[in-house]
């Protein structure tokens, strides 16, 4: 194993080709996870390795010493269980077995922080796997590439951040089902800063997948000079969950409270049998999820759905409910990602849009170009609510709100159209300056939105129409007269030939 530094770069790259050269003939939804948790225990083992090595130096031959230490820090890797073992036994029959065992003890000595983790995949199921021959194939490819990457001299970022290009890359694989864990990143760049969170936030996604939108909404907060901020979320899905519990890990933020279980229809984030309320609530929740448990709404013991409860087949204002109840009185803020249905839907949803408007909470509309997901070719866009606007907030004097049109903000691309910095910053900036510009945004008085029946369609407020430019017909029935003679010439010539070439 070379020792030398890897930068970002170097790393997803000697990572993703790790991956994609073991690649079996599972899907790749099912694949990332066992890579994704290779990758966490091969982490594990070189720092652990790294502490050792730094102990061994310090205290010599005292290997008490050096294990007492060793157990007083972040984690714990007792002898004969690291990666370097597992590759040492690599040709066992049982090797998945060995690899279960070693995970297994892992985890045991590290309760608290990686409980459930390791152990959330079996590498030794033939169900999943395949037959011994097939699985042990598949795993000694990616313990004999993995074994080859050292993570000693990496920071703990980097490796963090290619945790999150590999959730990507698999999520670019997986297509539909890649809206399970993770949200684009460019989407989520731009979500994260116009939720504008900072410094001693409380912050929740509720959707929060693999948890990338929690740590680049606490980037933003660090930007500004600060790690005050504390995460919170949940996820319904149990190995996504997990995804999310490495994350927070490999990026230092193993202090995140991360719940599994539904939000809508069990919310773990309670404290004194109520709902938890945070400065700061932000998600990309499922689209328009059919079954989201709107049986149980009326007799929810939090009262979250007072507005109306949600269509049975669409749970979107079921979680925008849920976030607005659980952004704290009159000061609180929501991000979220939503299809743009939400925005002009009557029934249910027209009342539940139009009550949120005339308690004034919704701060601005903002539309995104189609094409941005895996998941589906439908442009979204995004909501900004602030609960500051409400009675006796302190911005209950704002009652205009903010349109911006941005599906032409985009890079174009055959698989997956993208954000480039400049498409964000100009959003941004837009929603910062809360301005009026030509044909992109536009401010618009609550009585404009009243009288068209609380439609928030972007369109309906931000006039995209583009003239086209004036025909000078007669300009071009003189450029044809012109033309004319040429192609009658041409003709001429054409018959001459043809009859030369005795073709009639």
């Amino acid at each position: 194993m070379s020792s030398k530094v890897i930068n970002q770069d170097q790393l997803n790259s000697i990572l993703w080709a790790a991956a994609d050269s073991s690649r079996s003939s599972l899907s790749a939804d099912v694949y990332k996870n066992y890579v994704l948790i290779m990758l966490f225990y091969k982490y594990l083992s070189d720092l652990s390795k790294k502490r050792y090595e730094k102990y061994k130096e310090r205290f010599g031959d005292n290997e008490a010493r050096i294990q007492e230490k060793m157990k007083a820090d972040r984690f714990y890797l007792p002898p004969k269980i690291s990666f370097d073992y597992i590759y040492s036994i690599v040709e066992y029959d049982n090797i998945g077995e060995e690899i279960n065992k070693a995970l297994d003890k892992i985890e045991d000595h590290n309760k608290q922080k990686l409980e459930g983790i390791l152990t959330s995949l079996d590498f030794n199921s033939e169900n999943t796997l395949g037959k011994l021959e097939q699985r042990n194939r598949m795993i000694r490819h990616l313990i004999h590439d993995f074994y080859k990457i050292d993570l000693r001299n990496v920071n703990d970022d980097i490796i963090g951040n290619s945790y999150m290009y590999m959730i990507e890359k698999f999520g670019a694989d997986a297509g539909k089902k890649a809206g399970e864990f993770f949200t684009v990143r460019r989407v989520a760049q731009l979500l994260a800063k116009l939720a504008q969170p900072k410094d001693g936030d409380r912050i929740c996604d509720p959707a929060m997948g693999s948890g990338g939108l929690l740590l680049l909404a606490g980037e933003e907060v660090e930007k500004q000079g600060s790690k005050n901020y504390a995460l919170y979320g949940q996820e319904s899905t149990g190995s996504t969950y997990q995804l999310a519990r490495m994350n927070m890990f490999l990026h230092g933020r193993d202090s995140a409270r991360l719940e599994w279980g539904d939000t809508l229809n069990n919310p773990q984030l309670t404290e004194n049998d109520k709902l938890m309320k945070f400065d700061l609530t932000i998600a990309n929740p499922p689209f328009s999820l059919k079954k989201w448990g709107a049986e149980n709404a009326t007799g929810d013991k939090y009262n979250r759905f007072w507005r109306g409860i949600p269509p049975k087949d669409k749970g979107d204002f079921a979680f925008i409910s849920h976030m607005v109840e659980v952004a704290k009185p009159k000061q609180g803020r929501v991000a979220v990602i939503v299809p743009h249905g939400v925005l002009f839907r009557g029934g249910a949803e027209g009342k539940i849009r139009q009550s949120m408007l005339e308690e004034n909470i919704i701060d601005a509309v903002i539309g995104l170009p189609a094409g941005l997901f895996q998941t589906t070719g439908i442009p979204v866009a995004i909501l900004i609510l602030d609960r500051s606007r409400e009675k006796g907030g302190v911005n209950e004097g704002k009652k205009d709100i903010l349109f911006i049109e941005a599906s032409k903000e985009y890079v174009p691309s055959k698989a997956q159209n993208s954000l480039s910095d400049e498409n964000i910053k100009k959003i941004f900036k837009t929603y910062k300056d809360k301005k009026t510009i030509d044909k992109f945004s536009r401010v618009v008085k609550f009585n404009e939105i009243k009288e068209n029946d609380f439609n928030l369609n972007i369109t309906r407020y931000v006039d995209t129409f583009e003239e086209e430019e004036d025909v000078d017909i007669s300009a071009n029935l003189k450029e044809l007269d012109k033309i004319n003679p040429e192609i009658e010439k041409l003709e001429s010539e054409m018959k001459k030939h043809l009859k030369e070439l005795n073709i009639k």
